[in-house]
């Protein structure tokens, strides 16, 4: 298999992203394609050791930054680096394209590049997170911050193909993340997609409030993009205040607490391990018609390595063919 990764895409690229492109061809095995600028990404390489033949530079002399905007740079910046990664994937040069860069600019060049899959009207990022019982996809985090009742009920036909075939769920249960469990609560919008989906032969389970989902008490939350980002983006900044407090407490404590942390550490380090974004590398952009990952903008060496191994699965368990039929069927 060959990856593409966007080698300037991210809070540290190129760094971070050629590291973890070096990573993952000693680890997997897999064949690289590096695009930036070619002089920058080498002045990296050069650094390490590892096959050179697995990986290979195509230049691209231009960035698009994380806070500039998506569609006007996409249009301007001709020759930006996640433009030219997509295109190679177009071209099917290689299998899989993984960037931690501007999310807005990556949905935006593989929607126009690679097109949407037959059936699908809007694309949606899809993250796994962590529950007390099992893992959750969740989707939309930040792809269609504005969509219509239908294209929530394809987030639930495509979370459902992802994770039968790649999370290895018989028959995942879907739920709509919402103010209330009751059918009547949220806005017409919500009432609507609600509607579609319990008419559908989704395992569709009702409503489910945001403290449910690390319940775990659902396989797929569906949602529109500016409230799954939130949701994440809450998510992703109370995990880290719960850190932070909780070794300011035990700083500030007496010797037998320290002591008893210490002897806990084994049970820390698990817990963090599970809550790890980087664990998973990237989120699937579901419904373009290619395997695209979007990485977290701050995504260190390891997490572009994972994101190369959760594009495999993605590859190996042909979930694109899986999404068509599914559409087909509900």
């Amino acid at each position: 298999m060959r990856f593409v990764i966007d080698a300037m895409g991210g809070d540290y690229a190129p760094e971070m992203p050629v590291r973890g492109a070096v990573n993952a061809v000693k680890e997997f095995g897999y064949e690289i394609v590096l695009v930036g600028k070619e002089e920058e990404i080498n002045s990296i390489l050069k650094g390490y050791s590892f096959p050179k033949e697995k990986i290979t530079i195509v230049n691209a002399t231009e960035v698009i930054g994380m806070d500039e905007p998506a569609a006007l740079s996409v249009r301007k910046k001709k020759d930006n680096s996640i433009t030219r990664g997509l295109q190679l994937l177009k071209k099917e040069e290689a299998d899989a394209f993984i960037s931690a860069g501007n999310t807005g600019a990556v949905v935006c060049a593989a929607t126009l590049n690679l097109r949407l899959l037959p059936g699908v009207d809007r694309p949606g990022i899809a993250v796994i997170i962590p529950t007390l019982a099992k893992p959750c996809m969740v989707i939309d985090v930040g792809a269609n911050i504005d969509p219509k009742p239908l294209h929530i009920l394809q987030y639930g036909i495509m979370g459902d193909a992802y994770s039968r075939h790649v999370l290895g769920k018989t028959s995942p249960t879907i739920a709509l993340l919402n103010i209330g469990e009751e059918s009547t609560k949220g806005n017409d919008f919500v009432k609507e997609a609600h509607l579609m989906m319990a008419e559908s032969k989704l395992n569709f389970i009702g409503n489910i409030e945001p403290k449910e989902v690390y319940e775990g008490h659902a396989d797929v939350v569906v949602c529109d993009g500016f409230v799954g980002n939130v949701f994440l983006k809450v998510s992703e900044g109370f995990a880290y205040a719960g850190a932070e407090l909780l070794k300011r407490e035990l700083k500030a404590s007496n010797i037998i607490t320290k002591i008893g942390a210490f002897l806990a550490l084994p049970a820390f380090k698990a817990i963090k391990k599970k809550v790890d974004a980087r664990e998973y590398g990237g989120a699937p952009l579901l419904g373009v018609d290619g395997r695209v990952l979007i990485s977290h903008g701050s995504s260190d060496e390891k997490a572009i390595k994972n994101a190369v191994r959760t594009a495999a699965e993605y590859i190996n368990q042909q979930v694109n063919v899986h999404i068509v039929e599914a559409l087909k069927i509900y």
